[in-house]
């Protein structure tokens, strides 16, 4: 089975399809390598004026990267070793796409979550709908948000990224688009309507990025969802400026409402190691330019894998699937500072 399939229509439009529906859509090294070449390659076409990306199947653009596979670096070093390889080119490739000169569409009708959020981040069009659910879940498996999220969620408003962050929550399309995840909302049965009307129409003599803002601004429907984040933003900020996985959790505890309570025994069932390295990532990146966050994850990537509460955390949702982790880490308290300082350095 080919893993991304492509088409160029006689209008220059150009479609990649990340073709693992099975698996809904998770990003593998082999992925990553066909999306870097093809792109290069379209990038130096003068017929192709824009690029659609989506996943196959009705169910998700891509559910992140292929992390089941990574579950036996511990004990074996070749995988060790392609965990890393893959890391490091998946980061790569997030980069060349949010500097790529030609119009990117991405259909994100469906689950978008990780290594899917990293591809699509930084598309010039990204449709949601009322199907989308978006999250950066990476803590639900001992590990980061990574693909340049240390980036991009400390765009979103007040401090809804690191709620985003620290909870790993999955959110609609309408709160996509609230965190600058996302740009247009339509019904997910109009969405192919749309795009065929894109595919069809000849941009040979046309201002591509205008016509497209026409075409989607047409079908774009805020009001077919709730933005819920909006609404717990008062909450999210009066919690989450504090800079202390600690101190988040303690202001929780003040707070009578179900929001507090929930949010406290999210954040609380993770690994606290996860926790304390993810709110520092983020810290550390409120300045960082995208390549440079990006960086910064390959290094904590690469000490990721070299940690057992990753393993611990992969077995427990993805491997037994018995969501009952067993973390070496089992508290706060026993993380302590210099140790998560030792993530942002290579050993």
């Amino acid at each position: 089975m080919e893993e991304i399939y492509t088409n160029v229509n006689e209008n220059g439009v150009a479609t990649i399809t990340l073709n693992n529906p099975k698996a809904l859509n998770s990003i593998n090294l082999n992925m990553v390598q066909l999306l870097q070449k093809q792109l290069k390659e379209w990038e130096n076409n003068d017929k192709i004026k824009l690029i659609i990306m989506k996943g196959s199947g009705d169910r998700a653009f891509s559910a992140g990267g292929d992390i089941k596979s990574l579950y036996t670096a511990n004990t074996d070093e070749k995988v060790k070793q392609d965990a890393i390889q893959f890391f490091n080119e998946e980061y790569v490739l997030d980069a060349y796409l949010a500097q790529y000169p030609k119009p990117i569409i991405a259909n994100l009708d469906g689950i978008v979550m990780g290594g899917g959020v990293g591809l699509a981040y930084h598309a010039d069009y990204r449709i949601v709908s009322e199907k989308t659910k978006w999250a950066m879940p990476e803590m639900n498996l001992g590990f980061f948000p990574d693909v340049g999220a240390g980036y991009f969620l400390n765009k979103a408003p007040g401090y809804v990224g690191r709620y985003l962050a620290l909870t790993g929550n999955i959110i609609n399309g309408k709160e996509a688009i609230y965190i600058n995840a996302a740009d247009y909302l339509l019904e997910s049965n109009n969405i192919a309507e749309t795009l065929d009307k894109i595919n069809t129409t000849n941009l040979a003599d046309k201002d591509v990025q205008s016509t497209l803002t026409e075409i989607f601004e047409k079908a774009h429907n805020s009001s077919i969802l709730e933005n819920n984040l909006e609404n717990d933003e008062v909450s999210i900020r009066q919690h989450f400026n504090n800079d202390t996985v600690e101190e988040i959790l303690a202001s929780l505890n003040t707070d009578a409402s179900e929001f507090a309570k929930e949010t406290n025994e999210v954040i609380a069932a993770k690994s606290p190691v996860s926790v304390k390295v993810t709110l520092e990532h983020l810290i550390r990146c409120k300045e960082k330019s995208l390549e440079a966050v990006l960086d910064v994850d390959k290094i904590l990537a690469t000490n990721f894998l070299e940690h057992d509460d990753f393993y611990e955390g992969v077995r427990s949702v993805l491997i037994d699937k018995d969501k009952q982790p067993s973390y070496h880490y089992d508290s706060l308290e026993k993380v302590s500072k210099a140790f998560v300082d030792s993530f942002f350095s290579l050993k």
